[in-house]
Parts: structure tokens; sequence; C-alpha cells
């Protein structure tokens, strides 16, 4: 034992560089792969803890306030019924905010779907006018308990007493009003109701769904909202965050270990001589494979150990939603069990990897063998001599020579060192995409900068006010309301936007825009729930009347996970003349700031006029760029450690070439530049080789994270010319030092005479 520590120690102080680049490889693979688990928990954990707390609701149902939802309770599998409540669609100010809410008349807490309070009390029959607010709206209203809220427009106020979580869907600006539990009193003209569901089995919500809208009738029904559509909301980026994190993480450590086995391999090949030297002299297999697994899992743990050091460390400190992540994931139960799973996996993994590379040198028999002691390439090819009879430099000629006659040895290399710069190419990818897209938000199905909800003007007068300022530019009028899907087992989005004779600029992915009558176009949510492909005529019920409509091109949806089907506001109002336009998108100038353009707009209507900034639908993977950035990092070193192995192993198997070179007359610089050639070969075959696969790969991986979240396929950017020109340039440099001046220092350790 103490012989094999003796050995590793020694190869270890001949390696130092490659060593500490393998130990900084693994910190950044189970940082990133940390991060990855961290973001899960943040995306999963919240809603889940809320949700059974709270004996949350599988399915809300919203009605006509005619409706009698009770007969609902007894259908077969549901297990408790919140509700049902009178609702009232209301708007709310104070501190200078303003938002949209839904007032919900209750006499006591609920059983099923009870709100969790996180400040202040419940309701009391001594404060008629005390209300408790979701906290998602609390907090965009600046709103806590002891607060006054003015309805604009009635003279009413409400006095918030407390602020609560919920399991449903929070408040979302212009898409979504906030939950605002109030006594029946305080509901002064109720607009509709809404009713829980608590279910024995939730994978039976489809056919719960179904049930309910035979029950109450599809005219009573305005909309309906199950538990995983409350999820998929809650959990919003993060959970993709934390896919992206996770996905990278496992490839980088898949390409250390393709790098490990490489450097390996290597090593056993250049010490063939010393291993059949250590079993002469009493060396077990079992020894000789066990150095080489010790030397590398002290390598891995201390480098998996440094990482988790680093998180648990960094904790809330880190920045933005990183931070928050790392903060909740430590304080849940199980995270030090998930901690030492990603290190013990990684380090197991690494582990096996050196096993199965060194098993090799365990094979070596204590006597070399012609097949063990050959040299490869050792006399120049025809083609080699042909080269140099025509004049070609000698150089150039060994460099390819030497390639060529290990040609097995070389694509193993190239193969290698391309799996680092591939996933770099499509790392680069992600960063492109997020960058357009936040950039250019329209191509992400957001073109409006901002949306305005009218309270109570008329539609010429809404026109009027948001023409008044130059600096829009154009104004969308649209109208948005559910519609049951065939079969009645869900709600989706109907949308009427823009006219005929000012369309709406769609982001338009696969197929054309609707120009023509009963024309639409659809969410990849909504293709992938009713099963149909652009072409297709669907049917949906919107109250009690029917809609048809001609799918004539998928749109890049980043709202309701995609679940809309938009068409102009003129097709709706051919089976509606009745319908008005409830809500406006505004694009602006390219120098307006949006804020200051609300703030303008909203004073201009005296109050009456609700105007918000668009979110960009991509602003919540800004964080992702960092993260980005940093295993761009770690593939570098990764690539660097299999250009350290390729040049070292080149260098130590060429060392008896430098002698015969030297003696033939080739200068030092000529004999530098034919092992500079030799690994610029491989180097940019590699590159290449990345370049060829890595982009359609990219292309690939992001249409298909776009499909999974709804939003659909033709979301991906690749990166310029120039970006691409200068990594390739970078990598191609890069190689070509780290080969000269290695090889270089190997031409001076020999001189002319020197003949062994």
């Amino acid at each position: 034992m103490r012989a094999m520590v003796r050995w590793a120690r020694a190869d270890f102080r001949r390696h130092r560089g490659e060593a500490l680049f393998l130990v900084l490889s693994t910190v950044g693979i189970v940082v990133s792969l940390l991060l990855a688990t961290a973001l899960f928990a943040y995306a999963t954990n919240p809603w889940q803890r809320v949700f059974s707390q709270s004996e949350g609701a599988h399915v809300w149902i919203r009605t006509s306030a005619s409706a009698d939802p009770r007969p609902l309770a007894a259908i077969d599998g549901v297990t408790g019924v919140s509700g049902p409540y009178p609702t009232e669609s209301v708007t709310l100010t104070t501190h200078g905010a303003r938002a949209s809410a839904e007032l919900r008349g209750t006499t006591a807490m609920p059983s099923v779907g009870r709100p969790l309070l996180t400040a202040g009390t419940w309701l009391r029959a001594t404060q008629p006018d005390g209300v408790v607010v979701e906290s998602g709206l609390a907090r965009a209203l600046l709103a806590g308990p002891g607060d006054t809220l003015d309805l604009p427009g009635t003279g009413r106020t409400l006095n918030v007493l407390g602020v609560a979580e919920s399991a449903e869907p929070g408040y979302s600006p212009g898409e979504r009003p906030g939950a605002v539990w109030a006594l029946p009193s305080a509901v002064a003209t109720p607009d509709g109701q809404i009713t829980g569901l608590r279910l024995r089995n939730p994978g039976a919500t489809d056919y719960t769904v179904q049930r309910a809208v035979t029950v109450l009738g599809a005219g009573a029904v305005d909309e309906v909202t199950t538990w995983q559509q409350a999820r998929t909301r809650a959990q919003g980026d993060n959970r993709l965050l934390g896919q992206v994190l996770g996905l990278f993480g496992l490839a980088a450590l898949v390409a250390a270990c393709f790098a490990l086995h490489g450097a390996i391999s290597t090593r056993v090949r250049g010490h063939l001589h010393n291993i059949s030297v250590l079993k002469a002299i009493g060396f077990t297999p079992s020894l000789v494979v066990g150095a080489f697994v010790l030397q590398h899992l002290v390598y891995a743990l201390l480098g998996a150990t440094g990482a988790a050091l680093l998180v648990t460390a960094l904790g809330d400190r880190a920045p933005g939603r990183l931070g928050e992540a790392i903060a909740l994931w430590q304080g849940l139960p199980h995270s030090a069990t998930g901690l030492l799973a990603v290190v013990a996996g990684t380090v197991v993994f690494i582990g096996a990897t050196t096993a199965l590379a060194a098993w090799r040198a365990g094979r070596v028999p204590a006597v070399p063998s012609p097949r063990y002691a050959a040299q490869p390439g050792a006399s120049l090819s025809g083609a080699a001599r042909f080269a140099l009879g025509r004049g070609l430099t000698p150089a150039l000629v060994l460099g390819v020579h030497r390639v060529a006659a290990r040609w097995a040895r070389s694509l193993a290399t190239s193969a290698r060192l391309a799996l680092p710069l591939l996933l770099i190419v499509v790392a680069m990818s992600a960063w492109t995409t997020i960058d357009r897209l936040h950039d250019h938000p329209e191509q992400a199905g957001r073109p409006a900068a901002l949306v305005a909800h009218a309270d109570g003007l008329g539609d010429a007068e809404v026109r009027t006010v948001l023409g008044s300022d130059p600096r829009v530019t154009a104004v969308y009028p649209g109208v948005e309301m559910s519609a049951l899907v065939p079969g009645q087992t869900a709600t989706i989005a109907l949308r009427g936007v823009g006219t005929r004779e000012d369309p709406y600029p769609f982001a338009v992915a696969e197929g054309r825009a609707p120009r023509g009558s009963h024309e639409a176009v659809a969410g990849q949510g909504l293709f992938d729930l009713l099963h149909v492909r652009v072409g297709d005529w669907v049917r949906m019920t919107v109250g009690a009347r029917p809609q048809v409509l001609h799918l004539v091109g998928r749109s890049i949806e980043p709202e309701n996970a995609g679940r809309v089907v938009s068409t102009s506001l003129d097709n709706l109002r051919a089976d509606d003349s009745g319908l008005r336009p409830s809500v406006y998108g505004l694009r602006l100038g390219a120098d307006a700031e949006p804020a200051a353009v609300a703030a303008h707009l909203a004073g201009l209507a005296g109050g009456r006029l609700d105007v918000y900034t668009a979110a960009n639908p991509v602003a919540g993977l800004s964080p992702l760029r960092e993260v980005i950035a940093g295993l761009i990092a770690v593939l570098a070193l990764i690539g660097l450690v299999e250009l350290l192995t390729s040049v070292g192993s080149g260098v130590r198997e060429g060392a008896r070439d430098v002698l015969v070179l030297k003696a033939i007359g080739l200068t030092p610089r000529q004999i530098t530049a034919s092992a500079t050639v030799a690994t610029l070969s491989t180097s940019v075959a590699a590159l290449l080789a990345a370049l060829v696969c890595g982009l359609p790969l990219a292309r690939w991986l992001i249409d298909a994270q776009g499909r999974s979240t709804g939003l659909g396929s033709g979301l991906a950017h690749l990166p310029p010319a120039g970006m691409l020109v200068v990594f390739g340039v970078t990598a191609v440099a890069g190689a070509a030092a780290l080969a000269t001046l290695s090889a270089a220092r190997e031409v001076r350790r020999y001189r002319a005479d020197a003949v062994r």
C-alpha cells in the first residue's frame, strides 16, 4: 500500500498542472449539478408545500352568477368542495399602485383550498369591509395589514386584515386578477361564482372536469383551472433553469470522464516500461490499477468537496434567483441528502471511469512484448517520402505523417476534444437565443410593449387617449375569453386581437398569419392538447355558442403554456356583433421608455385606464447567462486537459524522433513545428466536428425545450459568424501555443550527439 501511495505521489508531482485542471473541472461540474438541484427544489417545493398544507383543490370552476354548482359535490371521485363563492371583478389602488382583483365572498375559512395566512388575521364579522389579499397581489400593491384599498369610480374602500398564500394561479399583471377574500356583504355586485373540487385521484382530473361541465351545462362554465396549470405557472422559468443546468452539468461530467479516460490511457502507454518494472518487483495487477484509481479519486473528492463547500457557503449571497433557490433548498429537510448524493455520484462516476481506463495497466506483462513495445509509424510512408521529395516543408509532412500513422489514436483524441467544444457551441447558442429574444421580445410572441385595460371607457375614448401620445406607434384592440375544448376536459384562451385593416403581428413559426374569415393561429400547447396540426379545423365552445376556426399557422405563445387560439377581432365580431375590446396592445417607438409612457397614459385617462408593461417572456432566464459563462469556463478546462494529454503523449512518444531528426539536420524550430502541426491537425478536426454537429444539435435542443414548455419550436438563434470565428481562432491558437511550448521544451532537453 505504501508503495502504491508513493507511486501516486510521484506521478502527481510530474503532472501537477493536469491535476489542477481536473480538480477545477470537477468543481465546476458539481457546482452546476448542485445549482440544478436547488433550482428544481425552488421550482417545485413552494407550490407543493402550499397545496399540501391548504388541502388545495385540484379543479377550480368559474361559472355564471345564475348557475347552481352545488351538484358538483355529488360527482364520483370528489372528496371535498370549496365554495361556491360569489365573485366580483374590481380594480384596486393603493400607494400609487393599481391592479385588477377578484373579490370572493366567504363567511368562514374554507376547509378545502384554504388560504395560508402569512401576515395579519382572517376575516371578522366586526369588520365588514375587511379583506385578506393573495400574496402576489399584495406585493404588486405594496399592501399589508392595516392598509386601505380604494375601488376607483365606486367610492368604496376595503381594509387589509391579512395576506395569504394560495395554491391557485397567482396574480399576473394584465393577465390574471389576484384573489381577495371578503365577507359576502363586501361583494356588492357579484358577476360570477367560483367552486373548488378536491379529488380522490388527481390523475382523473380531465374526467372530473368533463363530468362537471356536463352537470352544469357548457353555457354556465366560464373557465376551468386545474392543479397542473397552477403548478406549471408557479414553477415558471425555475424548472427550465434547473433542466438546462442539469443537462449541461451531466454533459460536462461525461466530457470530463472521456478526457480523464484518454489521459489515463495515454499515461499507461507512456509508462509501459515503468509498469513492467513495478510488476517485476512484486506489484500485482490490482495494485497497479489501484494506484491510478486512488490518485484520481482524490482529485475527484477534492473537487466535489470544494464545490459542495462553495455552494453551502454561498447560500443566499448568490445573485438573484440563484441565491433564493439555494437558500430555500438548504432549508428543506432532505437537502443534505441531495448534496451528498450529487457529490458521491460524481466521485463514483469518475472512479468507475478511472478503473475502466486503468484496467489496461493491470494487463501489462512484467516483460514487455513486441505488441506493447512497438512504436507505430516509426518509418515514413510512401506518401510522406513523395511529399518530401517534392519540396514540401518537412515540418508539415512530418506532422501530418505522425497523425496519419497513428490514425486510430488521433481519431479518438479528436473525438474527446470535440465533445467539450461541441458543448461550448451549444452553450453559445443558448446565450445567443436568450440575448436575441430579450432584445426582440416580438420574436417570442410579445410585440406589444404595453397592455392597457379599459375601466369604464368606451372604445373610441380609449383609442383617443392612446393615440394622443406620439410615442405610441400602433394600437391593437383585442378581447380574450375562455373556451371549452372538444370533450369539455379543459378550457383554453380564445383571443381576438387586431383587425383586418391593422392586423396583429403574430410571431408565426409555422404556416402563415390569419388573413381570412375563420382563420386563426395557435400556440404549441394547444396543438399538443388537441392533437391537431396546422391546416386542421377546431371546434370550441364559448359559453353556449360553438366557435369553429381554421388553424392556418402555429404562433409563439408565451401565455397559458401555449394553450391559446388567436384570430382577428373581426372574426369574433362576426359571430357576436356586440363584442367590444377589453384590452389594447401598444407598440412603442424605439426610444420610448415603457414605464414613462404607461404613467403618462394612465394620467391622461384620469385613472380609468390600467396600463401595464408587458413582461418579457425570457426575462426569467437572465440568470442563465452568468451560469452559461461559468459552464463555458468549465468546458474550456476540460478541453485543456485533453490538449495537455494529447501534447504530452506526442512529446513523450516523439522523444526518440527528436534525436533522429536532429541527427539528419532538422533545426529545433522545424522539429517544434512538426509537433505543432500534429496537434493542430487533431484540433482543427475536432473544431470542425464540433461546429458541424454542435450547431444542428443546439437548434434541436432549444426547439425541444420550447416545445416542452408550450412555446413551440422556432425560438433558436445560432451564434453569429463573428462569434464562431473568434471561438475557432481562440481554440486553434490555444492548441498551437500549448503544443509549441511543450515541443520546444522537449527539444531543448536533447543534444544532437546524445543518441541513446
